[in-house]
C-alpha cells in the first residue's frame, strides 16, 4: 500500500484525498516510511517534522469529513528546501554554525503552499548558503541522486529533487540563482521549474532589492508537469515583501498541460554557442527533440551568441555579481550573528565561498555595474534565439551526474572548464530571467539526462505545454529505481 501511494502524482493524490478514497494521514505515514526505507543511500533531508505533518494530516482528514472548501494541495506532503522558512523548524542554511538556528516565521512560499492544503514534511539538504551547484556540506553531508548513492544530486536544490525523484514526497520547493532548481532536477529525473523573475515572490530580508543580480527564483519540484504547474499556481502572484514581483497569469498555468503545441517553433542549440557538451548528454538530449518533433513541433538549429566566450561569461560577466552579493552576505553575517565567512569559521565553508566573498569585497561598484553591460549582451542573445519562435532548447547541464566528492568536471570532451560553474548551462537565464524547465530527456549509461526548455519572459504556459508533450511523447516515470 506503502509504495502504491508514493508513487503517485500530488495532483492524483490530492483528487483521492479529496473525493474521500484517501486519508492525508495514509498518506503522510506511507511518505515517513518511504523516508525511512530511502534516506540513508540519498541523505536528502536534514530535518524531518512527523509529529507535525502527522497532525495536519489529521485535522485536513477532519476538514474532509465536514466538507471544508479544500485547497488544491490538500492533504498532499510537500518538501522544504532548508534555505527556506518554516516556522519553528530548523533552518541551518547548510552551514555548521547554524546547526541550532530555528526559523520564526513562514516564507511567503510556505505561507502559500500550507495555505493549499499542502503539509510539509520538513528540510531538505542544501549546500552552505546555496553557494554551490552539487549538494554536500559539512553539517549532514552529501545527497545522491536516486540513480547512483556514489554520485550527487546537482545543486543547490539537491535534497528537494532528490527526495522528489526517491519517491519521498511528491513536491518540493526549491530556489534557484545560477541553475540550484534546474540543475538537479535533471540530476535526479524529475521536473524543474524555474519561472518568469518575479513570478513568485522572493521575500528576502534585510535587501529586499537583491534578488536581481543575479536573478533569484522560487519554484516547483515534482515529477510529472502537471504537479510542477499545479504546484507553480499555487506560488505565483504578487505580494508586496518583494518589490518585483508580478501579476499572476489570466488562465492557470495547470491548464496549459492541455494546450495544442502543434505548430510550435523551437529553436534547438546543443551548446550555447560557448559550452563544450558531453557526448551522451548531446545523445539525451537530441532523443528529447526528437519527443518535441513527434508532438508535432517544428524543431530547427539556431545559432545562439551571447557576445562573449564562455571564460568571459563566467569570470567577468556572473562573477562580479555573485561575488558581490557573497561578500554581502558575508558582512551581514558577521555583523549579526558573529559568522566570520573569511575569518574565524573559514573552515566551516568550502574554500570557494571564503574566496568569491574576498574578491567581492574587493569588487568596485563601477565594476559590478559594468557587467551588466555584458548581462545585456546574453539577453540580447537569448532574445534573438527566440525571435519568431516559441521556444529555445538547450542542454541543463554539459555532463551526467558525477561522483561525489569534487564540484564539478575540469574538463568537458577534452576542453578545460571551471569546475564550480562552467558546467551547467542554467546560469544563463538567471542572468537574463526567462522562464526555464528542466524536463527528463532519458538516461543514458543508466544516469539521468535533462533537456531544458525555455520560453519568452512570462510565457511559462508555452514552456509547460511543451514539457507535457515530452512527457506524453517519452514518459520517463517507468524509469525510476523504485518504480
Amino acid at each position: 500500500m506503502s509504495d502504491e501511494i508514493t508513487g503517485r502524482s500530488a495532483t492524483d493524490l490530492a483528487a483521492a484525498i479529496r473525493a474521500g478514497e484517501l486519508s492525508p494521514v495514509t498518506v503522510v505515514e506511507a511518505f515517513l516510511d518511504r523516508i525511512d526505507e530511502a534516506d540513508d543511500d540519498v541523505n536528502a533531508w536534514v530535518t524531518l517534522c512527523a509529529d507535525d505533518a502527522l497532525e495536519r494530516a489529521r485535522e485536513a482528514e477532519r476538514a474532509v469529513e465536514r466538507g471544508d472548501d479544500l485547497g488544491p494541495l490538500h492533504g498532499v506532503p510537500v518538501a522544504i528546501k532548508d534555505l527556506t522558512e518554516l516556522e519553528g523548524v530548523g533552518l541551518t542554511y547548510g552551514a555548521p554554525p547554524f546547526a541550532d538556528h530555528v526559523a520564526e516565521r513562514d516564507a511567503v512560499v510556505v505561507q502559500r503552499l500550507k495555505a493549499a492544503g499542502a503539509i510539509p514534511l520538513g528540510k531538505t539538504n542544501t549546500p552552505e548558503f546555496g553557494l554551490r551547484t552539487i549538494t554536500d556540506n559539512d553539517l549532514v553531508g552529501p545527497t545522491a541522486t536516486p540513480f547512483d548513492a556514489e554520485r550527487n544530486a546537482g545543486g543547490s536544490s539537491g535534497g528537494s529533487a532528490a527526495a522528489v525523484g526517491a519517491a519521498m514526497a511528491p513536491l518540493a520547493e526549491g530556489s534557484d540563482a545560477g541553475g540550484s532548481i534546474r540543475i538537479p532536477a535533471a540530476f535526479c529525473h524529475v521536473v524543474g521549474l524555474k519561472p518568469s523573475y518575479g513570478r513568485v515572490p522572493v521575500d528576502s530580508r534585510p535587501n529586499a532589492f537583491g534578488s536581481h543580480t543575479p536573478m533569484i527564483h522560487e519554484g516547483p519540484i515534482a515529477r510529472t508537469v502537471e504537479d510542477a504547474a499545479t504546484m507553480l499556481d499555487v506560488l505565483a502572484g504578487p505580494h508586496d515583501r518583494d518589490p518585483f514581483s508580478i501579476p499572476n497569469s489570466e488562465e492557470p498555468f495547470a491548464a496549459a498541460v492541455d494546450n495544442d503545441v502543434s505548430g510550435f517553433d523551437v529553436g534547438y542549440s546543443p551548446d550555447l554557442g560557448i559550452f563544450p557538451i558531453d557526448s551522451r548528454i548531446e545523445q539525451g538530449v537530441e532523443r528529447g527533440v526528437d519527443g518535441l518533433q513527434s508532438a508535432e513541433m517544428t524543431v530547427e538549429d539556431v545559432e545562439v551568441d551571447l557576445g562573449q566566450d564562455l571564460d568571459t561569461l563566467v569570470n567577468e560577466t556572473s562573477a562580479p555579481q555573485w561575488e558581490a552579493n557573497i561578500a554581502a552576505l558575508a558582512e551581514r553575517l558577521e555583523e549579526a550573528v558573529g559568522v566570520e565567512i573569511t575569518g574565524e569559521h573559514r573552515d566551516q565553508f568550502p574554500d570557494h565561498v571564503s574566496r568569491m566573498a574576498e574578491d567581492g569585497a574587493e569588487r568596485s561598484a563601477v565594476e559590478y555595474l559594468r557587467a551588466d553591460e555584458a548581462r545585456t549582451a546574453v539577453y540580447g542573445g537569448v532574445e534573438a534565439a527566440l525571435e519568431g519562435r516559441d521556444l529555445l532548447v538547450c542542454p541543463v547541464t554539459t555532463v551526467p551526474p558525477f561522483e561525489h566528492g569534487i564540484e564539478g568536471p575540469s574538463e568537458v570532451e577534452g576542453v578545460p572548464v571551471n569546475s564550480e560553474s562552467g558546467w551547467f548551462l542554467t546560469f544563463v537565464f538567471n542572468l537574463t530571467g526567462h522562464p526555464a524547465a528542466s524536463v527528463p530527456a532519458g538516461l543514458v549509461d543508466g544516469l539521468p539526462v535533462g533537456i531544458q526548455i525555455v520560453g519568452h519572459r512570462h510565457a511559462e504556459d508555452d514552456v509547460i505545454a511543451a514539457a507535457a508533450a515530452l512527457e506524453r511523447e517519452h514518459p520517463w516515470h517507468d524509469d525510476y529505481p523504485w518504480a
